[in-house]
């Protein structure tokens, strides 16, 4: 380690102040450092507000709705429930353990990294922050150098709120990350695309640090025959128009049964001017967070209708805002059919039998999200058997992000791990098994293995069937 270097001289003061924090930061400690961090972020929320606007002309209302709230909701269900997470639970012996008593004993993993996105730059920054420190850790965050005026007000924040022997903001691009990636953290909280996870993932593979990976991918959304076509238009407008789309959970394409898709793409484009009235004008829309994205969105939507894909509604743009386009007719040569879209362009495609439907899903990566709208549970209940992915909203989108008692995460490319909640303070905990030994008959199993042994050895194999 480069004792020059700022970066490795705060991983090394977070590092060496390891051993007396896990006898120093307890649960009084702990609940005090969250209850900082919520008091910081109610007394910053104007600031806030100003620096999303900033980066990317986000309303006040979304900024409340999707980056504060849940935060707060995190912090209070966290600190309410932390006393019980801690607590060393007691676990049964089986017949090779008997006369001894057991427990698991949670403990810090130590120095952690944590490596916040672009899309919701607050919430994902400082969501796994309070899972770290529920658990006991010191950490050591990178946020998004794409949105600076929000990266430059966290690491104001944390400046405010922590010592650095606790947590540091480390600001910066791709160099910094790389360099931040190569030092031997206990545990490394990566929120980004499935390509840089794995970059991730081989980097930890050097220190062997545990990780935690919020990946994303195109989770689909199904539309049954008997689905409220009202209720589903309403939740699948704002899941997947909210902050202009550029959400990992946000519905990614609609699978729309052949019988109900005439009056669902009704109720959609209803849904959509209902929630953006005033099309381009909408102070409610937000905008694509730079220029290249913008253009990439562009390039895609232009593509698939040159190839045959038709408008639904939407479609026009002016720079970085986007209308919220429903697109019909793509077909899988389409880069909108391959990709993630992560904008506020959305596919509609027809399936006639809900297994095909099923086939198509299983045909690709495992999403980090699925979606289904329909009153029938039977249909419901083949749906959930039938896939996989990291989570399944019925009958509502996105709201499984901000459930306190799931856990939240993906499943081989859209993710390795769990947070939020007792999941997130796990992810970032070790599970020590404690074993006491009382009165255990073992020792008469010892060698040498005379006959009264092996007789022994023999019973025991008899009482375990």
């Amino acid at each position: 380690m480069d004792g020059g270097d700022p970066v490795a001289r705060l991983f090394h003061l977070q590092s060496s102040g390891a051993a007396a924090r896990r006898a120093t930061f307890g649960l009084t400690e702990r609940r005090a450092a969250l209850a900082r961090l919520a008091d910081a972020i109610r007394a910053r929320q104007a600031e806030i507000v100003a620096a999303l606007a900033t980066d990317f002309g986000k309303p006040e209302a979304e900024v409340v709705l999707t980056e504060i709230l849940p935060l707060l909701q995190e912090i209070a269900h966290t600190s309410r429930h932390l006393g019980r997470w801690m607590r060393p639970r007691r676990v049964r012996a089986g017949l090779s353990a008997f006369g001894t008593s057991a427990q698991i004993v949670t403990e810090p993993k130590g120095t952690c990294l944590i490596i916040a996105p672009w899309n919701y730059p607050l919430n994902l920054a400082l969501g796994p922050l309070i899972s770290c420190l529920a658990a006991g850790n010191s950490a050591i965050l990178k946020p998004s150098e794409l949105t600076p005026a929000t990266s430059a007000l966290i690491a104001d924040i944390v400046a405010e709120t922590f010592a650095n022997d606790l947590v540091a903001v480390v600001e910066g691009g791709k160099e910094v990350a790389e360099a931040l990636l190569a030092l031997p953290f206990d545990h490394i909280f990566f929120t980004g695309s499935p390509e840089v996870g794995s970059r991730v993932m081989a980097a930890a593979a050097k220190t062997l640090a545990s990780v935690t990976l919020e990946l994303g991918g195109k989770s689909p959304c199904i539309i049954g025959p008997g689905a409220d076509l009202a209720q589903a238009a309403k939740w699948i407008a704002f899941g997947k128009f909210t902050n202009a789309g550029q959400t990992c959970i946000a519905p990614d394409h609609v699978l729309v049964h052949a019988s109900v898709a005439a009056p669902f793409k009704a109720a959609l484009r209803h849904a959509i001017n209902r929630l953006y009235p005033g099309g381009l004008a909408s102070p409610d829309l937000t905008l694509v967070i730079n220029d290249r994205h913008a253009q990439r969105l562009t390039h895609l939507l232009g593509e698939a209708l040159d190839m045959g894909a038709r408008l639904v509604t939407g479609g026009p743009s002016r720079g970085r805002r986007i209308l919220p386009t429903v697109i019909e007719a793509v077909t899988p040569e389409m880069g909108l059919d391959r990709d993630e879209i992560f904008g506020p362009i959305l596919p509609l495609l027809i399936y006639d039998d809900l297994p095909d439907a099923l086939a198509r899903i299983a045909a690709r990566p495992k999403p980090l999200a699925l979606y289904m709208f329909e009153k029938d549970r039977g249909l419901v209940e083949q749906v959930i058997a039938g896939s996989t992915s990291g989570s399944v909203g019925v009958n509502l989108t996105m709201l499984q992000f901000s459930h306190p008692f799931l856990p939240f995460g993906g499943v081989n490319r859209s993710g390795l791990g769990a947070a939020h909640g007792q999941w997130g303070f796990r992810a970032f905990s070790h599970e020590k098994a404690v074993l006491r030994n009382r009165f255990s008959p073992v020792p008469l199993l010892f060698p040498p293995y005379t006959a009264r042994v092996r007789r022994l050895i023999a019973l025991a194999q008899r009482m375990l069937g």
